[in-house]
C-alpha cells in the first residue's frame, strides 16, 4: 500500500517503459547479473545487487522443472522470495515487514512502490535468462480503494504458440502437446488460458518469504493478505 505522500509519484512511474522498469540482464561478476532494488518509500533509496551465476541457475533449474503454468507460478513466487534474500545480503531491505506499518521508520522499508518496481525488474532478469516457459512479465498494476492505491508486479499466461517458442531447440516433441521429459504444454485450465494475468505481490510478506500470487482480478477486487 501507498502512502498519500507518495500519489505524486504514480503517474512518473506507470509511464517508465517496461526496459526503465528492468535492470534485467546487467551482467555482473563471473556471469552473474546485477539488479537494482528500490527501498525507503518510493525508490528514495536503490541499491545495486549482484545475484551470483550459480544461484541464478539453481532457480532456473526449479523453474524449469514446473510441469504447468500453475506450478511455474507457485516456484516463481518461491523465487523471488529467495532472490529478496540474496538482495537483504547487500542492502538494508532485511529490515523489510509485510505492509507498512510493521517496518515504518526502518531503513530498508519497502512499500508497494518500491515492491512493485523491484520484483518487476527481478521477474524481467529471470524472464531475459529464459526460465520463464508459461508466462511473460508485463506491466505493473494499480487498485485503488478509497483514498489508497495499491501496485504490484504482473505476469501473463502465454499461449500455447508461445510456450513451444520458449523451449530450448529439439525439446517439443513435432505433433505433441508434450515434451521429452513429460511436460504437458499444450493443455490449459480456464486459469491458464492466454493473457490472464496475475499479480506477484511481494509487499504482502516479510523480506525473503514466497510472494503472494493472485489472479489480477480478484486482486483488484481487494484480495490478497490483509496487511497494511
Amino acid at each position: 500500500m501507498m502512502a498519500p505522500a507518495l500519489r505524486l509519484l504514480l503517474p512518473a512511474l506507470l509511464a517508465l517503459p517496461a526496459t526503465t522498469w528492468a535492470m534485467a540482464g546487467a551482467q555482473g561478476p563471473a556471469g552473474g547479473a546485477r539488479v537494482n532494488i528500490c527501498y525507503n518509500y518510493g525508490c528514495a533509496s536503490e541499491g545495486s545487487v549482484r545475484v551470483r551465476e550459480s544461484t541464478l541457475r539453481r532457480i532456473g533449474e526449479r523453474l524449469a522443472a514446473a510441469r504447468s503454468a500453475g506450478e511455474e507460478r507457485e516456484r516463481l513466487a518461491e523465487a523471488v522470495g529467495g532472490l529478496y534474500r540474496v538482495a537483504a545480503t547487500q542492502t538494508a531491505i532485511a529490515a523489510d515487514r509485510a505492509g507498512n506499518l510493521l517496518d515504518e521508520g526502518a531503513d530498508g522499508r519497502m512499500d508497494c512502490i518500491d515492491h512493485s518496481t523491484s520484483t518487476t525488474r527481478l521477474l524481467q532478469l529471470l524472464e531475459a535468462r529464459g526460465a520463464l516457459r508459461f508466462h511473460r512479465v508485463v506491466e505493473p498494476a494499480r487498485r485503488t480503494r478509497l483514498i489508497l492505491q495499491h501496485f504490484s508486479a504482473v505476469i501473463e499466461a502465454l499461449s500455447v504458440e508461445e510456450r513451444f517458442e520458449r523451449l530450448p531447440p529439439g525439446q517439443a516433441l513435432a505433433g505433441c502437446n508434450c515434451t521429452e521429459d513429460g511436460l504437458v504444454i499444450g493443455e490449459m485450465d480456464g486459469d491458464d488460458r492466454p493473457g490472464q494475468r496475475y499479480v506477484v505481490d511481494s509487499w504482502f510478506v516479510d523480506n525473503g518469504e514466497p510472494a503472494v500470487v493472485l489472479p489480477l482480478a480478484e486482486w483488484l477486487n481487494g484480495g490478497g493478505p490483509n496487511v497494511q
